[in-house]
């Protein structure tokens, strides 16, 4: 709430946010799991990607606790929290292919093996979740003095719209690659949107607003639809994941699914509370790395620019 009136996310205040609600969140995720300090086995934190004030709060925190409870420690990166979200609740095992799509983040990965990552494609310009929250500003879906996600604004009244009123570009379609591009898709429903504004007058822009998310929607689920399957089968795998923040998307999930089944490939796809991020990824990636004898000194620092580790490239 403390970012409403700037219109997005400030960093000093972040900063401050996660500092005041540390440990107070610390101790209410003990209580509920009726346990102590004292019964843990390691402290894992996010250390990398993200901004830097935010990231320095955790782990700074995170080396005090294990500092005083003698407890190891353990840097996670974020993305691989997030390709961990997938197995906490699933009996899923690597080789698997992975679209982690969020609203910084989206990339294909061919999991091999656990800490072993192959890069097949990414995002060339905005994410998939910036481009909804883009989107849903542009729509006047974010109404002020209120806390809505862009996305989750998008896909509700996408529900009451036709997602093939209007045919918004796919771009790199019919291409050689698992790159993704969502840049010209906003700047064509912007053009869209002036033009009906200028011809029809404002009324027409909410009349049409349903139509105009849906279709738009629809174009995001069915680049993310078509570089998945095409990954799934070049990679000769039964199954994909799908994680992160949009992973939460109704229309993608169900879509992803259905043309995942029809390849002969199982999706796997973590509950709702999973997608967004949170502490149980980082914990189940933690987990792992400490049972591969893993862990990091009190030198471990907050990196903003952090590189997968285990990640190699296959272009």
């Amino acid at each position: 709430m403390d970012h409403l009136p700037y219109g997005g996310v400030v960093p000093e205040l972040a900063s401050r946010a996660h500092i005041r609600a540390g440990l107070p969140v610390i101790e209410s995720a003990l209580e509920e799991a009726g346990v102590r300090l004292d019964d843990l086995s390691a402290i894992a934190v996010t250390h990398g990607p993200g901004l830097i004030g935010s990231l320095l709060a955790g782990v700074n925190l995170a080396k005090g606790l294990a500092f005083g409870c003698g407890l190891p420690l353990i840097g996670i990166h974020h993305l691989e929290g997030h390709l961990f979200s997938a197995l906490i609740d699933s009996d899923l095992q690597p080789p698997f292919v992975a679209l982690l799509a969020s609203g910084g983040h989206t990339e294909l990965i061919h999991v091999r093996k656990l800490g072993h990552y192959e890069l097949l494609g990414a995002t060339l310009d905005d994410a998939a979740g910036e481009a909804f929250d883009k989107v849903a500003k542009l729509l006047g879906l974010l109404p002020p003095g209120q806390f809505v996600m862009g996305g989750r604004a998008v896909s509700d009244i996408a529900r009451d719209g036709n997602p093939q009123a209007i045919r918004f570009p796919r771009a790199l379609s019919g291409r050689a690659t698992y790159d993704v591009s969502f840049s010209g898709l906003k700047t064509s429903v912007l053009t869209h949107v002036n033009k009906l504004r200028k011809q029809d007058g404002p009324q027409a822009v909410v009349d049409a607003t349903a139509d105009i998310a849906a279709s738009f929607e629809q174009a995001v689920v069915d680049v993310l639809v078509d570089r998945t399957v095409q990954a799934v089968a070049a990679c000769n795998v039964s199954h994909a994941a799908l994680v992160g923040g949009v992973a939460a998307n109704r229309c993608l999930r169900a879509q992803l699914a259905s043309a995942l089944e029809n390849a002969g490939a199982r999706l796997v796809v973590p509950d709702v509370a999973l997608c967004t991020d949170n502490a149980a990824m980082i914990a189940s990636a933690g987990a792992y790395r400490f049972a591969q004898g893993e862990t990091d000194g009190y030198d471990l620092d907050a990196q903003p620019r952090l590189p997968l580790p285990g990640l190699t490239t296959s272009k």
